[in-house]
């Protein structure tokens, strides 16, 4: 397929800045770019590529002041990173797969309705009592367990597991490895034993949670461990028994928050930041990455560090660390001269 810049604009609200009919077919970074290609300019550290690039169309910010002569068209947007994650949407809508029906072998189980335009993929196994939206995407090696509820459009990558009882709101994506439901780590120490406390709960995911690849999310000890509607959670995260995690919140690769924490709406976690248990975590909160939460966090906090401080504070304990030799060196010499 090819769209020319002038179908593009019109597509985005854009405004075309040199030959309009100009034809893209792919993408590619702005950096790597070739002709036929569609790149984007949204990080200004980037700006020097854009002189150079061989793209044959790039998006840029409608404020876009060019230094030197540039032979790509330019379209010009409020917002170029948005801009070309709708258009990455738009192909991926049209050149998508879209399988349907029960692929050979695989188990459905008999009182569970496989709605005509849904699929189950081949070793796929889906359990008594399962319900399945519209749509529905089972790949290969995919696990539903009894009573299990699957929301319309939601797709299950292979080899994603759903341990029974959990809910799967629409819409969403799960990708593959992911564990959903296994149970809470719970024990209870006895006479230097650790006595395994049933985890009795569930898992309820909202609607459009996008869950990455071997992340997992443990089952609640009664009640539900909740992931709210918009979630976005990375690849290899760990989501502990009655924790939740509000709305629209963000997490990277490798955090894990531990048991009965509250994250609230709107927030967003670096990688390999690690939460302790029991903790409210309020909206819109911002965590750097490898930090350790270790208190509640206010709404619209920013916090970084082990345990995690105020950014600003962070900042200022940083400067005073790398400053450490120098203090002590002079410290020394002073102790020289008293002597």
């Amino acid at each position: 397929m090819e769209f020319s810049a002038n179908q593009i604009a019109s597509l985005v609200g854009g405004t075309v800045d040199g030959d309009g009919n100009v034809a893209v077919s792919t993408f590619a970074k702005i950096e790597e770019g070739h002709p036929g290609a569609l790149s984007f300019l949204a990080n200004p550290k980037y700006s020097h590529y854009i002189y150079d690039t061989r793209s044959s169309i790039v998006l840029v910010r409608r404020d876009f002041e060019a230094e030197h002569p540039i032979s790509a068209t330019l379209i010009r947007v409020d917002d170029p990173y948005a801009t070309i994650a709708q258009l990455l949407q738009m192909v991926a809508a049209m050149t998508a797969p879209h399988p349907k029906g029960v692929e050979q072998p695989s188990f459905v189980a008999s009182d569970v309705d496989v709605p005509e335009d849904a699929y189950v993929g081949a070793f796929a196994y889906v359990a008594s009592g399962v319900k399945l939206g519209k749509g529905v995407k089972i790949y290969p090696q995919t696990y539903v367990g009894t009573c299990v509820e699957i929301g319309e459009g939601t797709i299950l990558y292979p080899g994603v597991k759903v341990y029974h009882g959990c809910s799967i709101g629409a819409r969403c994506i799960i990708h593959s490895g992911a564990v959903i439901g296994a149970d809470g780590f719970g024990f209870a120490p006895t006479d230097g034993v650790y006595n395994k406390i049933p985890q009795l709960g569930n898992v309820t995911i909202g609607d459009d949670v996008e869950i990455g690849a071997n992340t997992t999310v443990d089952r609640a000890v009664m009640g539900s461990t909740r992931i709210g509607k918009g979630v976005k959670l990375d690849n290899l995260i760990q989501i502990a028994h009655n924790c939740e995690v509000g709305d629209n919140t963000v997490m990277a690769s490798q955090s894990g928050i531990a048991g009965s924490t509250k994250v609230g709406s709107g927030c967003m976690v670096g990688g390999q930041v690690g939460f302790a248990g029991h903790l409210h975590i309020g909206d819109n909160v911002q965590v750097g990455a490898q930090s350790g939460i270790n208190r509640n966090a206010p709404d619209g906090a920013r916090i970084m560090g082990y345990p995690a401080v105020d950014y600003g504070d962070f900042a200022r304990q940083t400067i005073n660390i790398r400053n450490l030799s120098n203090l002590y060196k002079r410290v020394g010499e002073l102790e020289k001269k008293l002597k």
